[in-house]
């Protein structure tokens, strides 16, 4: 029973199946699988016709019990996008749950919420500090580059999943949104689709 998810970046397509992993071990939803991403550009994401034959091609994808549409709000307000995106993709996936979550502005945001427990890995100087509003701009990525030492570059490819399994999920929970919004996706499919009734979702301290 697997969740299928579509996605914007090829560092997505590596690095959302670590983000849902750990969500799922930290929720003990252990029955729910991660297919690997689709990937399709942004500009498909944003217009029905494209969610439309993306979703289509997802539930063609092994065990796909649900789909999540992941991409990043770049300029564009999530309160705005998101709903809409959802409705054009829960049209085409019914009866399977369609959820839509956008990092904002950019997935590289919920590392700069909790840079202190990547310091020391790919990069990461360990004097780097936390932005002190990581969903407020654009250039999250730059910005994470920016507290890598002058050696190193951030590739997204290489870096984003690395990162991925290491970060602080609370922290970037108590300080982002929209990763929040993500958590709460995670719980709502926990529930559909093997029926695991969170008590505590999310946990104590997040």
């Amino acid at each position: 029973m697997n969740i299928q998810p579509i996605v914007e970046g090829d560092g997505e397509v590596l690095a959302l199946p670590v983000l849902l992993r750990k969500l799922i071990a930290v929720a003990n939803a252990y029955p729910l699988g991660v297919n690997r991403p689709i990937r399709r550009h942004r500009t498909d994401l944003v217009r029905e016709d494209g969610i439309r034959k993306a979703v289509r091609l997802a539930r063609l994808e092994p065990d796909c019990a649900a789909i999540l549409i992941v991409f990043d709000g770049d300029d564009d307000c999530p309160k705005d996008i998101a709903p809409k995106v959802q409705a054009w993709g829960q049209v085409e996936a019914t009866p399977l749950p369609c959820y839509v979550v956008m990092p904002n502005r950019e997935y590289e945001a919920w590392f700069l919420a909790a840079i202190e427990s990547l310091r020391g890995t790919r990069g990461i100087r360990h004097g780097a500090t936390s932005h002190p509003a990581p969903e407020s701009r654009r250039g999250a990525a730059e910005e994470l580059e920016r507290r890598m030492t002058s050696n190193r570059s951030y590739s997204k490819t290489a870096d984003q999943p690395a990162l991925t399994a290491v970060f602080d999920m609370a922290e970037a929970h108590r300080r982002c949104r929209s990763l929040r919004r993500m958590a709460r996706v995670l719980g709502l499919l926990a529930g559909d689709l093997v029926g695991i009734s969170l008590q505590q979702w999310p946990p104590t301290g997040w």
